[in-house]
Parts: structure tokens; C-alpha cells; sequence
């Protein structure tokens, strides 16, 4: 579980930075102002999301338990549905994949509260 949190860290963490640089210079000229702003947040949450992946890599390696699993595979599924959504509707203009957007929201909420309650638990 370690190294596949750390692997999945180190993989969004490059690609947010890829993706980053590549709206900034690459998309700047392409995208709308609005749709510019749109994949900035994409890239945000992702970036916040793999370096709290790295963390939850970090507790699970000293005290592994199943909320911490749970933690860092929703923030993997946030990351992929809710970043993934947005980069996608950017690219495509397809405003119905908007629609997937919150869902990836929620798995982010429900990794952080997984977080706390493995903190909580701590003795």
C-alpha cells in the first residue's frame, strides 16, 4: 500500500506539474479566459491532492489502517473524477462531463474525513 501511494504521489504530482505548465504556455492562447481558469483549479486540486497522497503514504507506512487506505484511494478517485472532468470539459467543451465534477468533490471531502477519523483514533 506504501509504495502504490507513493507511486500514485509521485505520478499526479508530475503530471500536475506537465499539465500546469502545459496550460500555462500551451493553452493560454486556445482557452477561453474562463476555461484557462477552469483547468487552473483542475490542476490545483490535483497538485494538493498528490502531495496529500504522499502524506497518507507516510501514515499508512507507520500505522496502517483501513481509514487511512480509504483516505488515499479517495483522494486518488477525486483526483481522477473531479481534475479529470475539468481537464476534459476544457479540452472538449463538452459541458455534460461537468456533471461528474461534484462526485469527484465528494471523494475528496470523504478521504479528508477518513483522515481525521483515523487522527481521532490515534491513542
Amino acid at each position: 500500500m506504501v509504495r502504490s501511494f507513493l507511486l500514485l504521489a509521485a505520478f499526479f504530482g508530475f503530471t500536475g506539474v506537465a499539465l500546469g505548465a502545459f496550460g500555462a504556455h500551451g493553452l493560454k492562447d486556445k482557452l477561453t479566459p474562463e476555461y484557462l481558469a477552469i483547468f487552473q483549479t483542475a490542476v490545483h486540486y490535483q497538485q494538493i491532492h498528490a502531495l496529500a497522497l504522499l502524506g497518507i503514504a507516510v501514515a499508512v507506512q507507520r500505522t496502517p489502517t483501513a481509514l487511512l487506505a480509504w483516505s488515499g484511494s479517495l483522494f486518488c478517485a477525486g483526483i481522477l473524477l473531479f481534475s479529470g472532468s475539468l481537464y476534459l470539459l476544457t479540452m472538449t467543451g463538452v459541458g455534460k462531463l461537468g456533471i461528474v465534477t461534484p462526485i469527484g468533490g465528494l471523494a475528496f471531502m470523504a478521504g479528508w474525513l477518513c483522515l481525521g477519523l483515523a487522527a481521532w483514533r490515534l491513542a
